[in-house]
């Protein structure tokens, strides 16, 4: 036996593992309904500057199935939606949501809204915060055609990216004033 060491692997590439292409996933769904009962459960989202908000719907989410998968909108997505941002790139924000436990995979997503993505990959939950009602819930009809559901998960009071860079502006002006 060697005792040549292992190389080094870096934390972006293990992640990149979780960052999946839509055929990729779809093998992947397929497996894991294969190999199991557990649920297939749905969230997407900007997630430009993770906070505790985020991380309580995802692993809330997470508890609802075995299998979690993330959309995140790309960047000119979320250029559409939200004039000004993203903050962090598409691959930056992918690789951070990757790297929770919770997370199975990660898909990015260039529509405005997931329901393309949802009509392919049929998840079992689709999971949103508590800023949305279920009818408004986009692919609601989809999960509830498959006899799946959607959950709404109460949101953490004072966490939203857009605090944060409000937060970030007023120290700025804060600093830039004296």
């Amino acid at each position: 036996m060697s005792n040549v060491p292992n190389p080094p692997v870096s934390i972006a590439s293990v992640m990149q593992n979780k960052i999946m292409t839509i055929d990729n996933l779809k093998r992947m769904i397929a497996v894991w309904r294969i190999h199991g009962s557990k649920k297939i459960v749905f969230t997407n989202g900007c997630f430009d500057l993770l906070h505790p908000g985020h991380l309580h719907v995802i692993h809330e989410a997470k508890s609802l199935g075995g299998i979690l998968i993330v959309g995140v909108n790309t960047d000119s997505s979320v250029k559409d939606i939200k004039p000004g941002r993203p903050i962090q790139d598409e691959n930056s924000r992918a690789i951070i949501l990757a790297s929770l436990e919770a997370v199975d995979a990660v898909i990015l997503f260039g529509e405005e809204t997931p329901l393309e993505l949802i009509k392919q990959l049929q998840p079992d939950v689709i999971v949103k915060g508590g800023d949305y009602k279920p009818e408004e819930v986009v692919g609601k009809e989809v999960t509830d055609a498959n006899g799946g559901k959607v959950e709404i998960i109460a949101l953490l009071e004072n966490f939203s990216t857009t605090g944060i860079i409000k937060k970030m502006e007023n120290r700025k002006s804060n600093t830039s004033s004296t």
